[in-house]
């Protein structure tokens, strides 16, 4: 089965032509030799960009010298308002100091105590579920907001914060480009991001709400009443080398991408994974088989039962990255595939185009789950999939992402029945996140 992919431009337009279709979506904007090419060179007037496919850069990239290309501040702009310094966007000491006190909170011990929230999540969207014809983005994001706020504050989306920040954040997505002018242009730091004053003020609201929670869960932790959930662990945790924790501003600020990434993103790979179910029934059915195995009340140890769902979730996330491309800038002069790379190029790694590539993948653009047990399967796994990126950037809730994706899954196909709707065909666009240019329309009936 074959399915939605965006139509590749041609080969050949203007820098202006480029700009333009790239501000309104950066995978149609791509050519299609990027599913062939090992390399590829980008050039403006003011900076140049190389896209890496060849395995053997990105590795070297993200894994061997991730100090030497940290993370592009050409990219921050845009995120800015939302996110300040959070840890997604940081680079040197402080995001190592950053990791050392998030990393703590998703080991794998914390994924089995957070497994009931989202249990809980997970049935409350079934209960919610509307039938007929639904566009499911919607609600996948409904869904995953409310497994965050679950996990993270120990509350449901219901709750009147919660469900502000959620409402909020819909019109920020609105409002926010996935880049600014000021990723374009060489701009020094007194000179103004030109932030739409929507963009700004969407911002600021979320940030407020987020403060509310944070400061009210810092006087829970210090009249010894809060509960034990990531909010807690984080907040309380000291870094191992200096013994600070983080400040109310601080915690603000990752609370601001656990909830754009880890909301975001869940919603995104869900929402294609019940288009995938809808047009393939077969799977469909063998997911909603195996899904029978969790019971009224899952638990934790269930999920072991669940290996095909898991590799159906594996197989959305090839196709359907979350995050299509990730930028980072070369620290110093470079040499790659024969090339000169002049310090502060921008070295761009498509997850997008590394999971479809031609050259390493059998039937690239193919939904087939059954690929993820063969053995040749797993060199492809080895050398082009990174969903969560790779190396010591590796997204920390990557394991937190499978198990709620996986289990998700697996009790909505066990409740409903999802069918493709006539005329609504799903077109992919990069935004935040790759969703769909309509939305993904499904007829959903009770099993």
């Amino acid at each position: 089965m074959i399915p939605p992919k965006p139509r590749p431009r041609a080969d050949k337009v203007s820098l202006l032509q480029y700009l333009r279709l790239f501000r309104a979506d950066i995978l149609s904007a791509q050519p299609a030799r990027l599913y062939r090419a090992w390399m590829a060179e980008f050039r403006t007037p003011f900076f140049r960009s190389y896209m890496c496919n060849d395995p053997a850069l990105v590795t070297r990239v993200l894994v061997e010298r991730p100090g030497d290309f940290p993370k592009s501040n050409r990219i921050r702009e845009g995120l800015t308002p939302l996110l300040g310094n959070s840890v997604f966007v940081t680079n040197g000491e402080v995001w190592k100091r950053q990791r050392r006190i998030i990393d703590p909170a998703f080991e794998g011990g914390r994924l089995r105590d957070t497994f009931p929230a989202m249990v809980a999540a997970g049935q409350a969207a079934v209960a919610r579920m509307p039938l007929g014809e639904v566009e499911v983005e919607a609600e996948m994001s409904h869904a995953a907001a409310d497994v965050i706020f679950r996990t993270l504050f120990s509350i449901p989306i219901e709750h009147e914060v919660a469900a502000a920040v959620f409402a909020e954040f819909r019109t920020y997505q609105r409002t926010q480009p996935i880049l600014n002018l000021a990723a374009f242009l060489p701009l020094p730091k007194w000179v103004p991001r030109f932030h739409r004053r929507a963009t700004k003020r969407s911002a600021a609201v979320i940030r407020g709400l987020i403060t509310r929670l944070t400061e009210g869960r810092a006087t829970e932790i210090a009249a010894g009443t809060a509960p034990d959930d990531l909010a807690t662990k984080i907040m309380t945790t000291a870094d191992p080398l200096t013994g600070d924790r983080f400040e109310t501003a601080e915690m603000v600020d990752q609370v601001a991408i656990f909830f754009l990434a880890g909301h975001e993103t869940s919603a995104s790979a869900l929402s294609w994974a019940l288009l995938m179910l809808a047009m393939d029934p077969d799977v469909q059915e063998k997911v909603a088989g195996e899904a029978q195995a969790l019971g009224d009340q899952p638990e934790f140890s269930a999920l072991s039962k669940l290996r095909f769902t898991r590799d159906v979730f594996r197989e959305v996330l090839r196709l359907y990255p979350p995050v299509p491309m990730m930028v980072r800038e070369n620290a110093v002069p470079e040499e790659m595939r024969g090339r000169k790379v002049a310090r502060g190029a921008q070295i761009v790694l498509s997850p997008w185009h590394l999971h479809r590539h031609e050259r390493i993948w059998a039937r690239p653009d193919e939904f087939d789950p059954s690929r993820w047990q063969t053995e040749e399967n797993r060199a492809c796994v080895r050398d082009a999939y990174m969903p969560f990126s790779a190396g010591p950037r590796v997204c920390t809730g990557a394991g937190f992402a499978m198990v709620e994706g996986t289990l998700l899954l697996a009790l909505l196909a066990r409740a409903f029945r999802f069918e493709c709707v006539a005329g609504r065909e799903a077109v992919p666009v990069a935004h935040l996140t790759v969703r769909a240019k309509d939305g993904i329309w499904l007829r959903i009936s009770r099993r």
